[in-house]
């Protein structure tokens, strides 16, 4: 009994410490599909107002997913009332339809670039809403309802650079 508690501790804290850059990190289920103007929102205090981090959106798609990449429309909200809106596009899917991303099951899971060497020169709680903006080819209007996304998520990491 000892020694599987010792070894669940032990696997605990080498999970944990292999990302130890990271300052925050959270998932929101995506339940049956993602539609169109549906915001996900996340907020956090940042730790500091000095430091560099790197800021990441976190997806898992399955085989359900329709398109080879992905739009988003993200907007960070600072605690001072300022907003930036960026829109983004990622690759999800090799040009012979293999998923990019980390998995062994349908599952899919990737680590999306969104800042790169950010500081939060603000102190208080920032606001990050993340949407999906895509669109059929030839077709003005949204997708309404975006199958496959199972997940998204953030994460704040140190940046490596000072």
């Amino acid at each position: 009994m000892y020694k599987r508690l010792i070894s669940l501790f032990l696997i605990i804290f080498i999970v944990a410490a292999c990302n130890s850059n990271a300052v925050y990190g959270e998932y929101k289920a995506i339940k049956g599909s993602w539609g169109k103007g549906e915001k996900v929102d996340f907020t956090f205090v940042p730790p500091d107002s000095l430091n560099a981090y790197n800021v990441f959106i976190n997806l898992r798609n399955d085989e359900k997913y329709p398109f080879s990449n992905l739009f988003l429309i993200v907007n960070l909200d600072f605690p001072n009332g300022k907003t930036v809106s960026d829109t983004l596009e990622y690759e999800m899917a090799k040009p012979n339809g293999e998923w990019l991303g980390k998995g062994f099951s349908s599952v899919k899971e990737n680590k999306l670039f969104y800042k790169e060497n950010v500081v939060f020169p603000t102190m208080g709680t920032y606001r990050i809403a993340i949407e999906h903006a895509m669109r059929k080819n030839g077709n003005v209007s949204g997708v309404p309802s975006l199958k496959g996304i199972t997940d998204i998520g953030i994460s704040i990491e140190k940046s490596a650079e000072k």
